[in-house]
């Protein structure tokens, strides 16, 4: 008899995925809103080129570092649970145990058992706080040098997505010119960008494009016609 296996393919990289769509996102979004908002109010394309870049800048820094101390909270959150729960095992062993058993009473498990996995669990302390982490508090120890790599992926993304906008700037004649060339490849992008995301996120991805792109149209034509009233 041949044996079949079966292959699940799972995408792994959802943390990395997060920032980089937190990090595109945001860097498709912004600097677009402020370029052409400017180009609502000003007459010189340098001048929307340098703010542009001074945004990007600012904006890649300020979300870098929101990205790494929220995964260095996340991971102080975690040690500080893991430690409450040290304490448990060793002050309330039986409580803690008890919470175990009803964790498997839960999938209709006799009572026999229950008592065995509880016991075998319990035997070891680092296996019964691990288990409580993972299966009680919905809890697994953060990649410590996550941090790190987050502000790294998010700011670069947010440069990234940020020069798609600007971009056209540097080569148009007029800040109308720019505009018109940055709407367009801005607009394909962030339905690109959506589409994309929504593959790896959600089961619609025709849907997360156009609601990516929807919000980007929205940002820029808000910006754009604020911009004008006061120009």
């Amino acid at each position: 008899m041949i044996a079949h296996t079966h292959d699940e393919k799972h995408f792994n990289a959802s943390e990395t995925l997060r920032d980089m769509v937190i990090g595109m996102s945001d860097g498709l979004t912004v600097p677009f809103a402020l370029a052409a908002g400017l180009s609502g109010a000003v007459a010189n394309n340098q001048l929307i080129v340098t703010a542009g870049l001074a945004e990007i800048a600012a904006g890649a820094i300020a979300m870098g570092l929101g990205g790494y101390l929220a995964a260095r909270t996340e991971l102080h959150h975690f040690d500080s649970e893991r430690k409450r729960e040290v304490r448990e095992t060793e002050e309330i062993p039986e409580v803690e145990a008890e919470e175990v058993a009803s964790l498997f009473r839960s999938y209709n498990l006799d009572e026999s058992t229950v008592t065995t996995l509880v016991n075998a669990i319990r035997a070891d302390q680092d296996r019964w706080v691990d288990f409580m982490m993972k299966f009680e508090l919905g809890l697994e120890r953060p990649d410590s040098g996550r941090a790190l790599k987050s502000a790294l992926t998010i700011g670069i993304a947010y440069i990234l997505g940020g020069l798609i906008p600007l971009s056209p700037y540097f080569l148009s004649s007029s800040p109308k010119a720019g505009l018109e060339l940055s709407v367009i490849l801005t607009l394909a992008s962030l339905f690109v960008f959506g589409y994309v995301k929504g593959r790896f996120t959600v089961a619609t991805p025709w849907k997360s494009a156009f609601q990516t792109l929807t919000i980007g149209a929205i940002a820029a034509g808000a910006a754009y016609g604020i911009a004008s009233l006061f120009g």
